[in-house]
Parts: structure tokens; C-alpha cells; sequence
């Protein structure tokens, strides 16, 4: 199977794709379509991967996995396990990590515009760490903590001005971005801290996209991290406990060729250790927030082909029964993936087709130009490397019920999402008489 399947998928003695043990097939018969599928090996085998292989060149590593990925009580139950804690962004990401029952002191709350609400329900959990990414959320910070009495204990989110060659939507570390606090403004912000009684400073933290490909940009960010560490030490006698380079390694969705972890690994941690010893500064703990790289290519999406549609001399449509409310990344970023036809596994892919959603609107293409195995109405298509950002950003666009998503292992299928009922979406309706 190629880099971009689950590592447990294969073709069964029907000819059929299975993942976790279980034939895709029945599980569309069992749960219906649209459906979210998640290998839990996968999952495991990610999370032990980053663990083995960090701690191999820089023990003290610790791992944070990025919830915004995809954040259900069930998958975090799982990842938590695995011995990771959680990077979250809101009050939900924060009440589904608790949910979860993982431990608060594993969480770090970042978002560049916590709500004074969240700040108290991160406060009242209390969470492990809180992220700064300005000077006046530390100022806010700070008077909440006298108020309630709480103690926080914060990374400083640094803007460190590096351009990671991805999709501009998702870089966030280049100089024009909405996160961060100025390399510029770090010492000052450090130096408030000093007079703050309720707010301890722990480290730096920076994150600089997403779906990178090179080992480069990590590392420069890095060398970024531990000068400002080395120039807060001059300037302070504090020393940076933490640093927090963020997540953003990329996967495969078609032909994209990322790092391995294990080399990812070698890099990142020859370059920390060079570079602590030339600025003689502590050896910081080393923090890492996985999110893509541990969910993405673990999740699939079935569909059925509800309706083929061949325009003459232009191109055939095969129109499946989801798209952009369950995947939205096509449209947003021209995000592309690859598919099969699951009970068609065994046969060649030779017809060239472009894969189209149910929702009304024209861009609403999942896939353009795939060979696929010959296609019929009622095939269950396999869309793989959904697990990051699908479930995640999914809609009620067109008021179509989001979809159903299960665990699967060992020729088990476990239901952790229900898939939504029309009441669903109506609840939260108001009729004014």
C-alpha cells in the first residue's frame, strides 16, 4: 500500500479494501455514508514513532498533539494514552480535552484571542500552560490571576519572521501574520513578567505552519528560539525552561514526499543541542505539537457514487453522496487527495474521472482528474489522508447532516461520532411568534 493509506490497509479475499481489520464495504453498509474512519494502529504507531525517535537524540522531548487536527473525546482518550498532552485553541477544544478525562496539567491553551471567559475556564482547570500571544492578553492575563487567585504559568508565543514554504493560508510564522508576539517585544515581555506575582515564565514557543516539507525551516526556527533565549539570559539571569517549536510537519496526500520522523528527529535535535552549546545556555526542554503527522493519514472518508455524469469530449463527473460539508480543503486551499473505489481495490485504475460533491456549488470538487477504477453507481469510494482538518472544519452547509466516525482495530468498528440527525440541526433554531 502506498504512504498514504493507514498501515493497516490491504485488499481482502473479496477484493475489497480493509482498514483495522474491517472491510470498508461493510462498514458503509453498517454505518452509512458519508463515513469518517479512523485506524487506531496508525494512531499508536505515529505517537510512538515521534516518541522513540526524539527521545532517541534529545531525551528530554516532551509532545503535545495539535487538537485542532481533529478533536473528538475519543481519539484524544486514545492519544492521551500514548502519553501526549494537548495543544488547545477554545473553551470546546478545552471541554472535549477534559472530557476526555486526560490530565489539565497536559493541557497548553494557545489562540491569539482567548476570550476573557476561556482565560478563567484555562485558569479554573488549571491548565498546564497558557500561551501568550500579546502583550495585552499578558496584561489581561495578569489581572485575572489576581482576581481569582490562580496562578498561570505561560510560553511567550515569538513571531520569529521565518517563510515556510507552504499554502499562505497556513504558513504563520512570516513577519506579516496575525500570531505572535515581535521577536523585537520578547525581552519586554519577559521582563513584565519578573514583576508579575501570578504569572510564571517557562519558555518561548513558536509555530510556523503547516504541511512542511523540508527539515530547514524547523531548524531555523530553532536557532531563533534558543538567540532569544541566549539574549533573555544575558539581559535577565532567567533562564528559557521551555522551547516549544509548535507542530506543522507534513504528510503524503498524493505524491508529497515529507521527512520521516526518525530523520525529522535527527535533525531537529543535532541542530538544538549545536546550537544551545554555541549561545552557552541551558539546555532547554524541547517541546513538540504533532497534529496533521499523527491523524492525517490515519483517517479515510467513504462515500457512495450516487450519480455518473459524462460530458462528452470534456470530462466524466462521478457525483458521491458528501464534499465540501465533510472537506472543505479542496476549496479552501486546493488541498489534493487521492481515492479509490474500496470494493474495486483489486483492479486497476485506468478511467480518469473528477470526483464531485452533492452541495450546491460549482467548486464543490473533492478530486479532479483521478483514475480510478471503472466506476458504477452505489461503489463506496475511499478517499484517503481525511483524518486531519475534515471533521475538523466539516458544515451543515445545504443543512446536510454531518457524518458519522469510527475506530477502527483489530476487525472492530467502534462508533466515537454519531452521525447528526436533521433535529441536530435544528435544535438551536428559535421560531419568533
Amino acid at each position: 500500500m502506498k504512504n498514504n493509506f493507514p498501515i493497516t490497509a490491504k485488499v481482502n479475499k473479496n477484493g475489497h479494501l480493509e482498514i483495522g481489520g474491517c472491510d470498508v464495504v461493510s462498514l458503509a453498509k453498517e454505518f452509512g455514508t458519508p463515513l469518517y474512519v479512523l485506524d487506531e494502529k496508525t494512531i499508536r504507531e505515529r505517537c510512538r514513532s515521534y516518541k522513540t525517535s526524539f527521545r532517541a537524540g534529545y531525551p528530554n522531548t516532551d509532545f503535545i498533539y495539535a487538537s485542532k487536527a481533529l478533536c473528538a473525546a475519543a481519539v484524544l482518550k486514545v492519544i492521551s494514552d500514548e502519553g501526549f498532552g494537548f495543544d488547545i485553541v477554545s473553551g470546546g477544544e478545552l471541554y472535549t480535552a477534559l472530557k476526555s478525562r486526560c490530565n489539565p496539567r497536559r493541557i497548553f491553551f494557545h489562540g491569539n484571542n482567548k476570550s476573557q471567559e476561556e482565560l478563567r475556564e484555562a485558569l479554573d482547570a488549571p491548565v498546564g500552560r497558557i500561551v501568550v500571544d500579546s502583550l495585552s492578553e499578558l496584561n489581561e492575563l495578569d489581572k485575572l490571576t489576581k482576581a481569582g487567585g490562580h496562578r498561570a504559568d505561560v510560553l511567550l508565543r515569538v513571531n520569529p519572521g521565518i517563510e515556510a514554504h507552504t499554502h499562505e493560508y497556513i504558513k504563520t510564522g512570516h513577519i506579516d501574520s496575525k500570531f505572535g508576539i515581535a521577536k523585537s517585544e520578547i525581552l519586554k515581555a519577559v521582563k513584565l513578567i519578573e514583576k508579575m506575582k501570578n504569572v510564571n515564565f517557562r519558555g518561548l514557543h513558536a509555530h510556523i505552519g503547516s504541511q512542511i516539507l523540508k527539515v530547514e525551516p524547523f531548524v531555523e526556527e530553532i536557532e531563533v528560539l534558543v538567540n532569544l533565549a541566549a539574549e533573555i539570559y544575558k539581559e535577565t539571569k532567567i533562564e528559557v525552561e521551555e522551547i516549544n517549536i509548535g507542530g506543522g510537519l507534513g504528510i503524503t496526500y498524493v505524491d508529497e514526499e515529507p521527512p520521516s520522523i526518525n530523520s525529522f528527529a535527527e535533525a531537529l535535535s543535532q541542530a538544538l543541542k549545536k546550537k544551545v552549546a554555541e549561545c552557552k545556555v541551558p539546555e532547554p526542554k524541547l517541546i513538540l505539537e504533532p497534529g496533521r503527522s499523527i491523524i492525517g493519514n490515519a483517517g479515510v472518508t467513504l462515500y457512495t457514487v450516487g450519480r455518473i455524469k459524462d460530458v462528452q469530449g470534456i470530462r466524466k463527473y462521478i457525483v458521491v453522496d458528501g464534499g465540501m460539508g465533510d472537506n472543505p480543503r479542496p476549496m479552501l486551499y486546493e488541498a489534493r487527495y487521492d481515492a479509490i473505489i474500496g470494493n474495486k481495490a483489486q483492479d486497476k485504475r485506468k478511467e480518469k474521472v473528477t470526483i464531485a460533491g452533492r452541495y450546491c456549488e460549482s467548486g464543490d470538487v473533492l478530486i479532479k482528474d483521478i483514475l480510478l477504477q471503472k466506476p458504477e453507481v452505489s461503489d463506496i469510494l475511499v478517499v484517503f489522508s481525511t483524518g486531519a482538518y475534515n471533521y475538523s472544519m466539516a458544515s451543515n452547509y445545504n443543512r446536510v447532516a454531518r457524518p458519522a466516525m469510527v475506530l477502527v482495530a483489530n476487525g472492530d468498528a467502534s462508533l466515537i461520532v454519531k452521525r447528526e440527525s436533521y433535529e441536530d440541526m435544528v435544535k438551536n433554531d428559535v421560531i419568533v411568534e
